[in-house]
């Protein structure tokens, strides 16, 4: 793909994310765009925020769950990067004007306490390198209308990023189990998803061995006090103003969230 077009279609949907306005999905007007393309039109949208004055703060993972995978027609996730401009604290309400078509999702955060760089890192070298983990929401949102997105799409919508949440309580990765820890997802009193630390790649901790990898083939590192978002435990959530949600993670901790 030229790098005109890269620069148009990221321009494209960082002017859809300033304005809230969906477009059409990338795919369905260019069919030849790989996810190669994607990522540099990601880089684009992303240095369109950086130029307006915010940071990156770390990373996520996307697309670590198999259902998610077959609807995309993937074999492996995504990543994109999370701006100081997203975060929000535990408790705090989030005017969801801000977003075109939210959806929650309930995951389990990585702090990091020192920089690491693939590939060859295994597990223990990432939890070597991690502070600690805590329960968060990522809010997810996608400038793509009615959220028909293929992989070539999300990745290029920064995938999919909106919002994050983090929770109040930081707890040492190895002092809990990360791939049988339980997850539960109320709704407005109501529970509304549940699931366990192995619906991402089996174990968060292998979802981020994949991103550092992935990254390090890159030449990008994961820093010291970036906070890492390891994939969704359970089905997205669909949220409106007026909603509260509150995630809860076995030996971690919760993390809730209300929307005006």
């Amino acid at each position: 793909m030229e790098q005109k077009l890269i620069e148009q279609l990221g321009d494209e949907l960082y002017n859809a994310l300033v304005s809230r306005q969906v477009i059409e999905p990338l795919t369905s007007r260019h069919a030849d765009i790989t996810v190669e393309d994607a990522y540099h039109i990601q880089q684009r949208m992303i240095s369109r925020r950086l130029e307006k004055g915010e940071k990156i703060i770390g990373k996520k993972i996307g697309v670590t769950a198999k259902a998610v995978m077959n609807m995309l027609g993937v074999g492996q996730p995504d990543f994109g990067y999370m701006l100081d401009g997203m975060i929000y604290n535990e408790g705090e309400s989030i005017d969801s004007k801000t977003l075109i078509q939210p959806r929650a999702e309930g995951e389990i955060a990585f702090v990091m306490k020192k920089d690491v760089m693939g590939p060859g890192l295994t597990a223990a070298d990432i939890l070597a390198a991690t502070e600690g983990v805590m329960a968060c929401f990522e809010i997810v949102d996608s400038r793509i209308k009615d959220w028909k997105i293929k992989i070539q799409d999300t990745v290029a919508d920064n995938a999919s990023c909106g919002v994050f949440v983090l929770g109040d309580k930081l707890v040492d990765p190895r002092s809990v189990d990360l791939s049988t820890c339980g997850m539960i997802l109320e709704k407005n009193g109501e529970i509304v998803g549940t699931g366990a630390g192995a619906a991402s790649l089996g174990s968060p901790v292998n979802a981020m061995v994949w991103l550092a990898n992935t990254l390090g083939r890159l030449g990008i590192p994961l820093k010291a006090g970036e906070v890492v978002l390891s994939g969704s435990l359970a089905a997205l959530i669909p949220v409106q103003a007026g909603d509260n949600l509150r995630v809860t993670i076995g030996g971690i901790g919760s993390c809730s969230v209300k929307f005006t």
